[in-house]
């Protein structure tokens, strides 16, 4: 099986339970406040590790934080031997968590957002085969798409959080993309599903495009190749880590030679796990518990 590399964001999460999210203007109490490892990069690379997949995570936090970060992450055989230490505080993020599941969250990049050479040089230990997995929590992101290019990898994008420079960026060069409803508006131009699809199957031809739908499931296209897979039925208790565990589980899938059909349903189900009880990296579920919910 060929390997995964994540160069991602770590972040240090700030929850709080709340009736609801909180409107402009408002002052609420929460109703429980807790603190957890998250960020989309570590996130992903845990689902992956979880998943079965070898995996190794290059990115930055404050030196002070990485014993804590390396505790968290022994049980899951995820390689931290690129996640470098800086002097500066890490990123976090402050995350309302309503009763119904829904989240809002701010990030502040920290260390995040201010990506070293040595950091993206791990790329230059991938090849041929091998997947470089990206999001939007860190800087330099056109530097590091093209580099995994360049070195012949797999290049899947998580565009999250969109934002507008996204567009500017080399995303001919990107191979997979997964991506929900709300970052293929903006990258289509379209609100509907069947248009937005189209859309971006026309604007990235070469790549395969998965859109989550939440409880609408999910959808898969490359040219005419098509599939869908249908959401289950959980109560959701914190929704804040789906569309990672969605993510990891999809590509541990393929990694392990699952078509993408068998890879949609793997990630459909793992992903009904994580938003059944709270958390954000802690609530992704071992590859056993997937086998046998």
């Amino acid at each position: 099986m060929k390997r995964i590399l994540v160069l991602g964001s770590i972040n240090i999460d700030h929850s709080y339970e709340l009736e609801r999210i909180v409107r402009p203007g408002e002052t609420v109490a929460s109703r429980a406040y807790r603190t957890a490892w998250g960020g989309k990069g570590l996130n992903q690379a845990i689902a992956l590790a979880k998943a079965g997949a070898e995996t190794a995570l290059a990115a930055q936090l404050s030196a002070g934080d990485r014993p804590g970060l390396e505790k968290f992450c022994a049980p899951f055989g995820l390689d931290l031997s690129k996640v470098r230490g800086l002097d500066c505080p890490s990123g976090h993020a402050i995350i309302q968590v309503e009763s119904s599941g829904q989240n809002s969250i701010i990030i502040a990049a920290g260390a995040n957002g201010r990506m070293e050479d040595e950091t993206i040089s791990a790329v230059d230990d991938y090849g041929p085969g091998d997947i470089l997995l990206l999001q939007n929590e860190v800087d330099r992101m056109p530097e590091i798409i093209r580099r995994g290019k360049e070195q012949g990898m797999t290049v899947a994008l998580n565009p999250s959080p969109y934002t507008s420079e996204m567009l500017d960026w080399p995303l001919e060069l990107v191979d997979i993309f997964i991506l929900n409803e709300t970052e293929g508006e903006y990258i289509s131009g379209s609100a509907q599903v069947e248009e937005m699809l189209g859309a971006l199957a026309a604007k990235f031809p070469a790549a395969g495009i998965v859109l989550t739908l939440g409880a609408q499931g999910s959808i898969y296209r490359r040219g005419e190749e098509e599939h869908r897979a249908a959401a289950l039925k959980v109560e959701a208790v914190d929704t804040t880590a789906a569309g990672d565990t969605y993510t990891g589980y999809f590509l541990a899938g393929l990694l392990q030679g699952k078509n993408v059909k068998e890879a949609m349903v793997l990630a459909t189900r793992a992903a009904a796990i994580t938003v059944s009880r709270p958390g954000a990296a802690g609530s992704i579920p071992l590859a056993k518990e997937v086998e046998n919910w």
